[in-house]
Order: structure tokens, then C-alpha cells, then sequence
């Protein structure tokens, strides 16, 4: 096993002893690789990143932000599992290949479709707890908007004879109008910027003893949070496998407004960042026609397409009930 070759480089090179075989693949995100390694003192989840992510412009500089923000939220007291640092550094290179290395985190991932609505209230309160941490108001500033040309994805696609293209094809205008949704309700977002965990999803919390725990922290970053609690809220509430549940959307603003008033008073009038999920679906468009390591991973973007495409159709079935409980709150 190739990974199993590296990260025994990579631990031999950071003196963190040998490590005992098999390395394990554990499940997790889906752009990166996670593994459990076990040494004769000590267990770890190594996360192999995505060589592709790694050549993005400004990729060293974003992380280097999420490093130094994962300390705040630490500091503050928010549970996370932070990365290792060893040799004054948190990541760690071996063979022109990256990787964090973490505590390995009793406890477990709750299932997609058995989230609870107690969990929900919790995962507001983290969130909740973020947000308060750095809260900066500003004047309306134009935001980033987005710009996908969907016909261009799909004159690629179809060139390549890829099997998204009737995919790409069907839902082309659905997709349009999603995108002027999103930027509509970006442009109507409040003057607001915090530290923002946009992917802190139930797949990026562990739960020990029905306490909560982050991982995966890369993403940290500053951004708005009524888009971030909005976005945040649905995921939890079943949006993902489009299962959505009114009560647990409410759940999760109750344990956030409990904890952080941003001050915000018009949630429904920026339901449209509920398509958010078209820049996922862009990710991985990219990912089957360009950027992917393997056949692999180019089967993980075509499901992935078409399973975002789903999402997006859900959720523009669920524009009313989603706007309306957005209104109340």
C-alpha cells in the first residue's frame, strides 16, 4: 500500500516511532484521505491532502489562517481536536506530499439520517460560540458573487462524452436559477464578519459520551455568519440526504440564538443561500473532467454531481417551507 509506504516516512522523519501495521483508511470528507496508524505508545488520525488542493493559488496562506484560528477557538474553550504541532509546524511534508497528523478522537460520527434534534441544538451552541468569539460589524460591502457558466460545463462535458452531461443538460436552467438565488441573498446579507466554520457538518463532529467535538478545521475561516448559520442549519436538518426536518432546523437556531444575537432580523428575505451547494457542484464537475488523481476519485465526483443535483432540486421544492420557517425565526 503506497500511503502506508509515505506515512511510514513521514512518522519515521518526525521520530514518532514506527508505525505498527495495517494502516487503516478511515471515512470522512470527501476531497481528502484520513487514516488511522497506530505506533507502540500511540494512536493517530493522519489526514493525506488532496494533491490537487494543494496547487490552488493562496492554498499555504489559507491554511496557515485556519491553523491560527483553530488556537482561538481552542483557547476559547470550544471543543476541537486540533492538529499536532511537531518541529513548530502543524503540517507536516514528506515527498512533496502534505499531511496533519491528530490525537486519534474516541467516539463516533452520528449517522446522517439519525441526527437528533438534541444535537442539532448543540451543534447551534458551537457555532454559536464561534461566531461570538470576533464579531466584526461593518458597512455593506459587496460580497464575492458567483459566476459559473454552467453551458460551458456542459459543451466540456459533452466533449469528453462524460455521463454528467445529461445531467448538466436537464437541469441547466435549474442551475441558473440557483445561482442568481445564492447571489441575490448575498448581496442582501448584513454588514457582519467572525470566525466562520462552514463545514462543520455531522460528518466533522465526533461525538464522546453525547459530547460534541470538532474535527477537521481546515476551513476555518472569516466569513458571514447569518450565511454560515443558515447553510449550517440545513445540513443538519437533513438537507444532505434531502430528508429535511422543520423542527430540527429550529433546534439548531435555538441552541445558536441562545448563545450569539448577531442582530440580524431577516432570515427568510436570504433563504437563497440555500444553494449554496453549487459551488460543491462545481468542485466536482472540475474533479470528473480535470482535476482528480485517479479513476477513483473521478467516480467519487460523478456520484457526487449527481447527487448535489438532487440536493439542489430538493431544495428548490423545499423553497417555501424552508423560507417560511426562516421568516419565524
Amino acid at each position: 500500500m503506497e500511503a502506508e509506504k509515505t506515512i511510514a516516512l513521514l512518522f519515521q522523519s518526525l521520530s514518532l516511532g514506527k508505525i505498527l501495521p495495517p494502516v487503516t483508511p478511515v471515512s470522512g470528507g470527501l476531497m481528502h484521505r484520513m487514516y488511522r496508524v497506530n505506533t507502540a505508545n500511540r494512536s493517530y488520525a493522519v489526514k493525506h491532502l488532496n494533491p490537487e488542493i494543494m496547487k490552488r493559488p493562496n492554498v499555504m496562506e489559507n491554511y496557515r489562517k485556519a491553523e491560527a484560528l483553530e488556537k482561538i477557538i481552542g483557547d476559547a474553550g470550544i471543543p476541537v481536536v486540533a492538529a499536532l504541532t511537531i518541529n513548530g509546524r502543524k503540517m507536516q511534508e514528506v515527498e512533496n506530499e502534505f499531511f496533519y497528523i491528530f490525537p486519534w478522537q474516541n467516539g463516533s460520527i452520528t449517522d446522517w439520517n439519525n441526527i437528533a434534534p438534541e444535537q442539532c441544538h448543540q451543534a447551534g451552541t458551537i457555532q454559536a460560540r464561534i461566531h461570538a468569539l470576533q464579531p466584526l460589524y461593518t458597512d455593506h460591502a459587496n460580497p464575492e458573487l458567483s459566476a459559473v457558466n454552467w453551458s460551458e460545463y456542459i459543451a466540456e462535458s459533452d466533449r469528453q462524452s462524460r455521463v454528467i452531461t445529461p445531467m448538466l443538460k436537464e437541469n441547466e436552467q435549474l442551475l441558473n436559477d440557483a445561482q442568481d438565488a445564492l447571489n441575490n441573498a448575498r448581496l442582501a446579507l448584513p454588514g457582519i464578519e467572525c470566525i466562520t466554520n462552514d463545514d462543520m457538518d455531522p460528518k466533522n463532529v465526533m461525538w464522546d459520551e453525547g459530547k460534541p467535538v470538532m474535527i477537521d478545521l481546515e476551513c476555518l475561516d472569516y466569513g458571514n455568519p447569518v450565511s454560515s448559520v443558515i447553510q449550517l442549519s440545513l445540513q443538519w436538518s437533513g438537507i444532505t440526504t434531502c430528508t429535511l426536518d422543520m423542527k430540527k432546523v429550529k433546534a439548531f437556531f435555538d441552541g445558536y440564538l441562545e448563545n450569539w444575537d448577531n442582530g440580524f432580523r431577516d432570515y427568510g428575505s436570504v433563504m437563497g443561500l440555500a444553494y449554496t451547494w453549487i459551488e460543491w457542484l462545481e468542485y466536482n464537475i472540475t474533479r470528473v473532467l480535470r482535476h482528480c488523481r485517479n479513476e477513483d476519485e473521478r467516480a467519487i465526483g460523478v456520484s457526487e454531481v449527481r447527487n448535489t443535483i438532487n440536493r439542489i432540486r430538493y431544495i428548490r421544492e423545499k423553497e417555501d417551507q424552508i423560507r417560511n420557517l426562516l421568516e419565524r425565526i
